[in-house]
């Protein structure tokens, strides 16, 4: 009898059922506590194995000084693996007088070492002694070389056999790099140092958007983009005036043909650069960066600005933000438009992450409407380009609202409208509802509404767009991550039996898009694995479609335990971190001391301590 819930997969493939249990020897007294500390917090009991299952391990361990201590329990959760894994911190650090000062990086041959014009430079300055230290090389040829002729690390390249001398010094192949530059900038939207100083002096010029608010706060309203000519504008007052305020009619923005596209989602830590180059090479046709925030936009903080960044192949990309006023999303539309290259701007509204929800963000706006009117108002009125909209269907599961809020959003001067079909309170734990999403497609006509869950093969594609006809598109998140290729059995219309070979080469694709976006020297090396590894926690739970009994794969349907149709296929069915590891030291060479990965989600934080499926919680590599 079938189990609900559950795949069913050829009778040959199936392993036995494993009882998940978490072992917390190997991990460090700091981690222990930490981990502990995170599933209390959730709600979540843990308690040691019973007598009979500790009988035959001693109750103590003796000391190098005789003495002894007790010994470390094991425990075993009464409760399912759910939720995220909390205050995970780093995976890996590095220390900064290890790494080579980045003056060094490039020196070649006939050039000699100049003074470093940084003060107080914690970095090494020393190129015999770093060479010395540097670990070995993870392989004899470097992508970045071989492709654009010039390594960005130099010298700190972990791939450096290719093009670093004998005596330390870095090769450029210059008339390869000279074709590289001449077909301009692969990635975009790289933060100007000048801008980053302005926004961190606060002396960046928002006059534009601070007007538009005062504006907005006076009541004062100029013509709204939905106002047609012969409605006549309300006028300005004070020291705003319509020169001040530049209001554009629907007519004259920048429009898009939305219709039937395919729109990979925004997708927070996973939905990186080197992973929007995969999905849009199986054929994505719409791509969005990740939830970027707006204060840290403000702050010009680096780490956020990367999520601004854009691969030239991406030929309608957008950047999403996250706010709780409008205040904040005025200043930021006014920077991006003015300092990136987007062809348009999402405003988070569905984000259900606690501590985004808690302060008025994301999916919270939908509990402060006057709020939320006034941050798409601000938002749209100051850009040139599309502003559109990502929502759930609200804020807890009896109470949605995204069929009214679609009544106001088409006046409001949004160009498209995202509905996921699940609230914030059920996040992924019930069917995507697409009748709901059809009813709000509806009511916001002529404004065109795409629809985004549980979209796993072209049948469900298929399925959503004939049972809602109103809906102009899909966005594709759980499924990309599962299944990148999805793009490419909707466009052709059929299922990929994918062999495990072919998804290992997608792989290396990936890692070497990664070495070229974070960099190919020791950091740039295990920020690529730490997000390989967090990609590998989706990838694991795809089912090759030819050991399922019944394809497609449903995407609410876990599969039970099995084996491949090869090794390779089994390691990739393996939904442990440690297998995760093995797999990315196939890749990027083997972990360094004191690597740790605890996954984000805890349902995928499992370690293989025999075979396939004997998980516990946390990897770590000393």
């Amino acid at each position: 009898m079938e189990e609900a819930g559950v795949s069913a997969i050829k009778a040959e493939y199936i392993l036995p059922e494993q009882e998940r249990k978490i072992n917390l020897d190997h991990v460090s007294d700091k981690d222990r506590a930490l981990l502990e500390e995170t599933q209390q917090s959730n709600g979540e009991q843990i308690h040691d194995l019973d007598d009979t299952e500790e009988k035959d391990d001693d109750s103590s361990l003796a000391t190098a000084d005789g003495e002894t201590r007790p010994k470390k329990r094991r425990f075993q959760q009464t409760k399912k693996f759910k939720g995220q894994n909390k205050k995970r911190g780093p995976t890996f650090a590095i220390d900064r007088k290890e790494q080579l000062c980045d003056s060094l990086v490039h020196l070649r041959e006939g050039e000699t070492i100049t003074e470093c014009p940084r003060n107080a430079c914690p970095n090494s300055h020393n190129i015999d002694e770093f060479l010395k230290n540097k670990p070995a090389d993870i392989g004899p040829n470097c992508y970045l070389f071989e492709t654009f002729g010039k390594c960005s690390r130099g010298l700190a390249c972990r791939f450096g056999k290719s093009h670093i001398t004998a005596d330390g010094r870095d090769v450029i192949d210059q008339k390869k790099y000279d074709i590289y530059n001449s077909k301009g900038p692969y990635v975009k939207n790289q933060l100007d140092k000048e801008v980053q100083w302005a926004l961190r002096k606060r002396t960046y010029n928002f006059d534009l958007a601070e007007k538009l608010i005062h504006c907005y706060d006076q009541g004062a309203r100029t013509m709204r983009p939905s106002m047609t000519p012969d409605e006549p504008s309300k006028k300005t007052f004070g020291a705003v005036t319509d020169e001040d305020i530049i209001k554009l009619k629907s007519q004259e923005k920048k429009t898009i043909p939305w219709a039937d596209k395919l729109y990979l989602s925004p997708l927070t830590t996973v939905g990186n650069l080197p992973f929007r180059r995969i999905c849009k090479e199986f054929g994505a046709e719409i791509t969005c960066g990740e939830m970027a925030m707006c204060s840290s936009l403000l702050q010009g903080m680096p780490q956020e600005w990367a999520l601004m960044k854009r691969h030239h192949t991406e030929d309608i990309f957008g950047v999403q933000l996250c706010a709780n006023n409008p205040h904040l999303l005025a200043k930021c539309g006014q920077l991006i438009e003015k300092e990136c290259d987007v062809d348009f701007i999402d405003l988070n509204a569905g984000c259900p992450i606690d501590w985004v929800f808690k302060r008025g963000g994301g999916s919270g706006l939908l509990l402060r409407p006057k709020i939320l009117e006034s941050c798409v108002t601000n938002l749209s009125d100051i850009l040139s380009i599309p502003m559109t909209i990502k929502t759930r269907t609200g804020a807890y599961k009896d109470e949605n609202v995204a069929h009214e809020l679609a009544l106001s959003l088409k006046n409001w001067g949004v160009s498209l409208i995202t509905v996921h079909g699940r609230s914030r309170e059920q996040r992924y734990t019930k069917s995507a509802d697409w009748a709901y999403i059809r009813q709000v497609a509806i009511n916001a006509a002529p404004v065109p509404v795409f629809g985004c869950g549980d979209v796993l093969s072209f049948d469900d594609y298929a399925r959503v767009r004939k049972e809602s006809p109103e809906v102009a598109g899909v966005m594709i998140g759980r499924g990309a991550l599962i299944k990148p290729w999805i793009f490419t059995e909707i466009k052709q219309q059929k299922l990929w039996d994918i062999s495990s070979t072919e998804r290992f080469e997608i792989l290396k694709k990936y890692v070497n898009y990664g070495l070229e976006h974070w960099g190919s020297d020791s950091r740039g090396v295990e920020n690529t694995r730490r997000f390989i590894l967090e990609w590998l926690s989706f990838l694991c739970r795809y089912i090759p479609v030819g050991l399922l009994e019944r394809p497609p794969q449903k995407m609410n349907e876990r599969p039970p335990y099995y084996r491949g149709r090869d090794d390779l296929e089994t390691l990739f069915a393996s939904p442990s971190a440690a297998d995760w590891i093995k797999i990315s030291e196939m890749l990027l060479g083997k972990v360094p001391e004191g690597f740790k990965f605890i996954p984000k989600h805890k349902a995928n934080s499992y370690q293989e301590t025999g075979r396939l499926n004997v998980p516990v919680l946390c990897c770590k590599h000393n």
